[in-house]
């Protein structure tokens, strides 16, 4: 597979089990999590059906979806404008080390550009994940000072 080969675009509601699939594949791969699977499809929904809350890209070889990944928003006050995150980010096994991901980056970096309102991209990676962390290095990603805190419900 060469990657002219690949489509990327966003997603419809027919890439709802194969984007749950990718989520569920992800958590158990780089957090041993197992996460439900009917929360994680209307969770998928919840984003397809509501284009205030972000918007999912898919990589295709064919037909066949082979990664994804999620935008969601977060609105700066300091920037008055958007920040676009990267979330949910999964290449398939047989897929990865082929610029699969570069394809849906620069997809999301063109999109954002041509975006009214938009001021950057972000995203977070485990911070054990040197792999991940050296292809956004590589992409002119940097690293920020921040540290992400939570209180989950």
């Amino acid at each position: 597979m060469s990657s002219k080969d690949i489509t990327v675009g966003k997603a419809t509601s027919d890439d709802v089990d194969a984007i749950a699939q990718f989520n569920i594949a992800m958590a158990n791969e780089t957090e041993d999590l197992a996460l439900d699977r009917s929360t994680v499809r209307a969770g998928v929904r919840g984003v397809l059906n509501a284009n205030d809350s972000g918007f999912y890209l898919v990589a295709r070889s064919g037909h066949q979806a082979i990664g994804s990944l999620l935008i969601t928003y977060e609105w700066s006050d300091w920037r008055n404008g958007n920040l676009w995150w990267i979330q949910s980010v999964y290449v398939v096994p047989s897929s990865r080390g082929q610029g699969i991901f570069r394809l849906l980056y620069e997809k999301v970096v063109s999109l954002a550009k041509s975006a009214n309102g938009v001021r950057g991209i972000r995203l977070y990676v485990e911070k054990d994940n040197l792999n991940a962390q050296a292809v956004y290095q590589r992409l002119g990603m940097e690293e920020t000072a921040y540290r992400v805190f939570e209180t989950m419900f």
